[in-house]
């Protein structure tokens, strides 16, 4: 596949008002085809302006600035950012991919150079690490007030480490940490003009434990004018703590900050649940935030009730000062199967790739003003109660801010087994969308069969007595073979821990991981299941002994305008 950076005029870019479906766009336009990992993108997360819907950022881990493998050796390259940052300003229609200046290893050689992730970190001490999450808000004005008038401000928040390890140059204690740049300015931060972007500010603990790893955070703007607390940005996150303990009894509690002066700074971190983490409690991940017309905060997680995996929520009714305790809101039955090659679940097969059962959740909140909104909350995860191979997208809602929810229903396609699904509901609560990865074949217990998978979308109409109807399969994207991906150390496949999609009241814009281009290897194959016997073959080598595209896994999207307006 053909590569280029899309050349665009920003000064005299049409901006139009109603997209025309598009699909199968890629949004990660200047990363290239090979060799890996630099060909190695995923977890993507997509947000729209509010205020300006034709405007979308993404973000995705994004390898382009690593070195090349060494042999069978592909790590991390020390000091080398992975967050990368992707704009559109005609509805998704086409992306850039910005180059800023900061450490890079594209040649091979670690130094100062070109990045293609969000700059400024290196200049901090700090390494952007992936997990993107992206947020549009209003911008406040010189007395702190927020506006959609003064403008829009993105947030995008990851996972930052430290630059150098050594102990006087650390910038904060533990393993890994959160932070969050915001811009104001995206022609200039599309352009590639470091200054377009604010220095990471750090959200997670700065006094933390060295043994601390902070993990998937989630930062939210609250972004209808009618809440009290218009313009707040909220971030919350996993700490996982004294990581050095047996890892059947790792305390993880639920954390959260806001910012009220946009971004500037971030609140003390506050712990919203338990730190217990075992096969009593359980432990708690994948959390996701969001907010109504009324300001009421939203929290959702992964966590347990009673030795059940469920969904809970905790919610706040002043701006994030305070929460009531968490609450179970739906049952949960975990997708995927042991695999041992990795010592967790895998959705497709043995080496595969990891996989999971967290919530995403939407809500019809009238942003931009907050007008009229019905407030509806939805709420999608993946679920294996109909067993292995038989897997379904459950989604639910509720229209008294969670106080009860409907029963949940499957809105994947029968045919596809869905794994990373997130759902979108339009501000006015008339259509919902869904976008997942669906997989055609079942798990596999070899690495000879195929593990085709693709990106799909879906469309709904919505209305509080009659919930989701007419669904539609809108797209079905190229199909891709899981076995092509890769993790950074060759051992399993990799394809990350999310897909996403967002909607206004006019359109959506889904983003998927995607291995259409990606080839599988044999040598890596061999050496993956040679992992399952005593005396494990060599490690193959990408750049010797497997094609060009081995591990290509990329982002792509659709624009899907209203179906039914």
């Amino acid at each position: 596949m053909n590569r280029f950076v899309l050349a665009i005029a920003l000064s005299t870019l049409a901006f139009v008002s109603t997209p025309v479906t598009i699909a199968d766009v890629l949004v990660n336009v200047g990363s290239p085809d090979t060799p890996f990992p630099r060909n190695k993108q995923n977890e993507p997360a997509v947000a729209i302006d509010p205020a300006n819907p034709m405007v979308l950022a993404a973000g995705a881990n994004d390898e382009i600035d690593l070195a090349p493998c060494v042999g069978s050796d592909c790590p991390f390259t020390p000091g080398v950012g992975v967050s990368g940052v992707y704009f559109s300003f005609d509805g998704g229609a086409s992306w850039i991919q910005p180059n800023y200046t900061g450490y890079s290893a594209r040649g091979g050689t670690p130094g100062v150079g070109p990045i293609g992730t969000v700059p400024n970190y290196f200049e901090k001490g700090l390494v952007n690490f992936g997990d993107p999450s992206l947020a549009f808000g209003p911008r406040p004005d010189a007395a702190g007030r927020f506006s959609w008038d003064n403008g829009s401000r993105l947030y995008y928040a990851n996972l930052a480490a430290n630059f150098s390890t050594e102990r006087g140059e650390q910038t904060y204690r533990g393993f890994m940490a959160i932070a969050v740049a915001h811009a104001d300015d995206l022609a200039a931060a599309a352009a590639g003009v470091n200054a377009a972007w604010s220095e990471p500010v750090l959200v997670a603990e700065r006094r933390q434990s060295e043994t601390t790893f902070s993990d998937k955070e989630y930062v939210w703007a609250d972004n209808a004018a009618s809440s009290p607390h218009f313009g707040n940005a909220y971030v919350c996150w996993v700490s996982f703590r004294s990581n050095s303990r047996s890892p059947n009894a790792v305390p993880e509690p639920l954390m959260f900050s806001r910012s009220t002066d946009g971004g500037a700074s971030f609140s003390n971190p506050r712990q919203l649940t338990p730190a217990t983490n075992n096969p009593r409690t359980g432990g708690r991940q994948g959390c996701v935030i969001r907010t109504d017309s009324e300001g009421v905060v939203y929290l959702f997680y992964e966590g347990a009730d009673r030795g059940q995996s469920a969904q809970l929520m905790i919610r706040s009714f002043d701006g994030g000062a305070s929460f009531e305790r968490p609450r179970p809101v739906a049952a949960v039955v975990d997708v995927g199967a042991f695999d041992p090659v990795q010592g967790r679940v895998a959705f497709d097969g043995v080496a595969g790739a990891r996989t999971n059962s967290f919530p995403s959740a939407s809500i019809a909140n009238g942003a931009p003003s907050g007008t009229n909104a019905p407030d509806t909350l939805v709420l999608t995860w993946p679920d294996a109660r109909n067993g292995l191979n038989n897997e379904e997208a459950l989604f639910q809602y509720s229209t008294d801010k969670g106080e009860s929810w409907s029963a949940p229903v499957n809105i994947a396609d029968e045919d596809d087994r869905p794994d990373f699904p997130w759902v979108a509901i339009s501000p006015d609560g008339k259509d919902v969308y869904l976008t997942y990865n669906g997989f055609v074949d079942p798990f596999r217990d070899n690495l000879t069969d195929p593990r085709r998978f693709r990106g799909v979308v879906r469309h709904g109409d919505f209305a509080p007595a009659t919930g989701v109807t007419n669904l539609t399969t809108l797209h079905r994207g190229m199909v891709g073979d899981g076995r092509a991906s890769s993790a950074n150390n060759l051992m399993f496949e990799f394809l990350g821990d999310y897909n996403f999609v967002v909607a206004t009241d006019d359109y959506a814009a889904a983003v998927w991981i995607d291995a259409r281009t990606a080839a599988v290897c044999q040598a890596i194959n061999d050496y993956r299941a040679s992992l399952l016997i005593p005396v494990p073959v060599p490690k193959a080598a990408p750049a010797t002994d497997c094609p060009p595209t081995f591990g290509d896994t990329d982002i792509y999207g659709e624009i899907i305008p209203d179906p039914t307006p």
